[in-house]
């Protein structure tokens, strides 16, 4: 006759599935949690290229009326140094304003100077220096506004 034992067996991996489950959701909301991460990163990102694109359609856009005015340095230091501030350079400024986020406290700085010219005819031209200036309005007050300089010479 066969003894039966009164004590139930013992199952060795008891609740170890539930540890395994408990383990996977932690590995996957921190995958998650990564992504929301990496999406945040990648809109602020996408926002500050946006920002420095307007900067530099901005400033050939300054350039392009500096061509088709009257290109001697007289009329463009007059039309468009801000130290003046000429005519020209206050009718862009308003969209200045309008695209780049806080460019009203560090507003553009156009300088104009004058270089001797080159060549046979010796004709003088202008060196123009523009910087914009921009901040956007989720970065810390402390941080520096991010800058765009633009050099050019017109002859």
């Amino acid at each position: 006759m066969k003894k039966t034992s009164s004590r139930p067996r013992r199952r060795p991996q008891s609740g170890f599935m539930l540890l395994e489950v408990l383990v996977a959701i932690l590995i996957f909301a921190i995958g998650v949690l990564s992504l929301v991460g990496l999406q945040v990163a990648s809109i602020k990102e996408s926002t500050q290229a946006k920002y420095r694109a307007d900067a530099t359609l901005l400033a050939n856009d300054l350039i392009s009326r500096m061509w088709v005015t009257d290109r001697s340095f007289a009329t463009i230091d007059a039309q468009f140094d801000s130290a003046g501030p000429g005519a020209a350079y206050t009718a862009w400024l308003p969209a200045v304003q309008a695209a780049l986020p806080g460019s009203a406290a560090t507003p553009p700085v156009v300088t104009v100077e004058s270089v001797a010219g080159g060549g046979a005819a010796g004709t003088p031209s202008s060196r123009v220096t523009l910087t914009l200036s921009w901040k956007a309005p989720t970065e810390p007050v402390a941080d520096p506004p991010h800058n765009l300089t633009v050099v050019t010479q017109i002859k």
